[in-house]
């Protein structure tokens, strides 16, 4: 394994303990016989706050003291790791900061706020400062890292487990690519279990650090624009994150904005999932291949319903 990342010893370990916060989810077949790859979703928008982070979040604070978590937990999030950490500090009964962009969507913002997790709103700068720095001014509490936490990533790569226990002759997974706890996690578990797997990172066109990146041979800053596939699509990425990925996967997607958006039809039309726009991307990168028994990681389902309304009625 690549320095920093978990073997399959804490992947295992994870699992044991997230066991009581996060579900096993479901490998489903997509509905759509005609497409010439047999695609399989992996559901983790049925997790209890819709996203996988709840699997890195618990994972991480299992990992606390007494006394670390005694002070509370901070983390920076623009909704899904949030909602993971405060759901996870409920359960723990200890408080909860959020720093959040002022781009992050209403309805995750509303959904942190009903878990009972104090939100501070800040420009989208002092919101990536937070990540490079591992915390905020003036805010007490141990800072869980949304991607770049050892912990975080054995806690994500217990999808990597489930994935190989339920569809064993997988040619392909791909994976949604944001700060690539995901990604990088569930690839550390694939590649000691099934080595030839192939693994790829998914972005969207409008914001792809990642393949800007991959194709530059090292981590590029760039421009993103904005759009309703909210969950992923930073302005960078980490210099470590990109050392792990290089090590670990085989490429990088990108989908168009209008190709996830037809893929989050699809998957509402064929199999009645929602998911959002980052759960969305994996399937868009896949409809294009030949055969081959390719695994999508739906990662989340929280998306505005007004955005899905309208997503729903284009074409």
């Amino acid at each position: 394994m690549p320095v920093g990342c978990p073997d399959l010893s804490a992947i295992r370990e994870a699992r044991q303990a997230i066991a009581g916060s996060a579900l096993r989810t479901p490998l489903v077949r997509l509905n759509a016989l005609e497409i010439p790859a047999e695609i399989y979703l992996k559901l983790e928008n049925l997790q209890p706050i819709g996203s996988f982070k709840i699997r890195g979040a618990a994972n991480a604070m299992a990992h606390m003291s007494g006394d670390e978590l005694r002070k509370g937990v901070v983390t920076a999030s623009a909704g899904n790791m949030a909602q993971g950490v405060a759901w996870r500090a409920r359960e723990l009964g200890i408080p909860c900061t959020v720093i959040a962009p002022e781009t992050a969507p209403e309805t995750k913002i509303r959904a942190i706020d009903r878990l009972g997790a104090r939100i501070l709103k800040v420009s989208y700068d002092a919101w990536w400062r937070a990540f490079e720095e591992r915390c905020y001014p003036g805010v007490e509490g141990v800072f869980i890292h949304a991607f770049d936490d050892v912990n975080v990533m054995a806690g994500n790569g217990t999808i990597g487990l489930e994935i190989l226990e339920d569809l064993p002759d997988v040619d392909i997974v791909m994976i949604p690519w944001g700060g690539g706890g995901l990604a990088c996690g569930i690839a550390s578990a694939i590649r000691e279990l099934k080595p030839a797997t192939q693994i790829f990172a998914a972005e969207v066109a409008t914001a792809a650090p990642l393949s800007a990146s991959w194709n530059a041979g090292s981590p590029q800053v760039i421009e993103p624009n904005r759009s309703f596939v909210d969950g992923i699509g930073g302005k960078s990425v980490f210099p470590q994150m990109f050392a792990r990925a290089r090590r670990l996967l085989d490429g990088v997607l990108v989908a168009s904005v209008e190709q996830v958006a037809s893929a989050l039809r699809l998957m509402a039309e064929r199999n009645r999932i929602i998911a959002e726009g980052a759960g969305g991307a994996p399937l868009a990168c896949a409809l294009g291949h030949g055969r081959a028994k390719i695994a999508c990681v739906v990662s989340g389902g929280n998306i505005d319903l007004e955005k899905l309304a309208e997503i729903f009625g284009t074409k």
